[in-house]
């Protein structure tokens, strides 16, 4: 992995970018432009990083309080949306929208475009979030909270992973911009190496939740490239935001089921 010299100001703009397109954390106001977008990608998961040490702060105050667990099930599942604003969940309700249109891949394509919120999206949304929910009051953090914390982190490696390598559906859009913009080897090799350093701290914490979470992870890094391909005719930022929210239910729903399963 190399970085050629001089670009430390092109990182620092390119991580307050970052953090600006794909998180309501305020960031200083920097020029929109294609050197800013160059290694934008390599600290997306940092992101994550923010959403899984809140998750550890929430899980602490829980317990210094004595909340319930519903209140902490709340705060397991509002925590990424409040971070992030909610820009993966558009793509997930607008995925949702062009996936029950059963239509051609152009009419999908459309959709995906489109502004507003259909049914599917609205019903997707309420589904999605009514499931993590109910898996956030199953989940046992005495046993697994340093795994729901890498979640996110993970998550994201992935989806950048797959809008730098896999083929893209159109050539305009934001992650057309971000596509074109981006020095690929350096960032496809940062995530790829950040995604490595988690599935390592998932083993090192304990080796069957962590074999889970990375065959969960790996199965819908598969699924979206063929998602991709058959119903779009390639990625998009819309499926790179479905991906990360179903990869997340999934992994929760991995570290659950797990944990219940040790516990017998």
């Amino acid at each position: 992995m190399h970085f050629r010299k001089g670009k430390g100001v092109t990182l620092l703009r390119s991580l307050v970018m970052a953090f600006s397109c794909f998180s309501q954390l305020p960031m200083p106001q920097i020029q929109w432009k294609p050197e800013s977008m160059r290694f934008m990608m390599c600290f997306f998961p940092f992101i994550g990083m923010v959403i899984g040490l809140l998750i550890v702060g929430w899980a602490w105050l829980c317990g210094v309080l004595g909340f319930g667990v519903i209140l902490q099930a709340a705060g397991y599942t509002l925590i990424p949306i409040c971070v992030t604003g909610g820009i993966h969940m558009d793509g997930f309700a607008d995925t949702c929208d062009a996936l029950a249109s059963n239509t051609s891949v152009e009419r999908r394509r459309e959709i995906l475009k489109d502004p507003h919120a259909g049914a599917f999206a609205v019903i997707g949304v309420g589904v999605y979030l009514l499931a993590y929910f109910a898996f956030a009051t199953e989940f046992q953090p005495s046993m697994a909270l340093i795994q729901l914390a890498i979640a996110p982190v993970l998550s994201r490696c992935l989806s950048g992973i797959a809008t730098v390598a896999f083929p893209l559906s159109a050539s305009k859009g934001m992650l057309a911009d971000e596509h074109e913009s981006s020095d690929k080897r350096p960032v496809l090799a940062t995530l790829i190496v950040l995604a490595i350093a988690c599935v390592a701290a998932l083993m090192w914490f304990d080796l069957a939740i962590g074999i889970v979470m990375t065959c969960v992870a790996g199965v819908f890094l598969l699924g979206l490239y063929v998602l991709s391909r058959n119903k779009f005719g390639g990625m998009s930022g819309d499926l790179a935001g479905f991906f990360l929210q179903m990869c997340e239910l999934a992994l929760l729903v991995g570290i659950v089921v797990t944990c219940n399963v040790m516990a017998m």
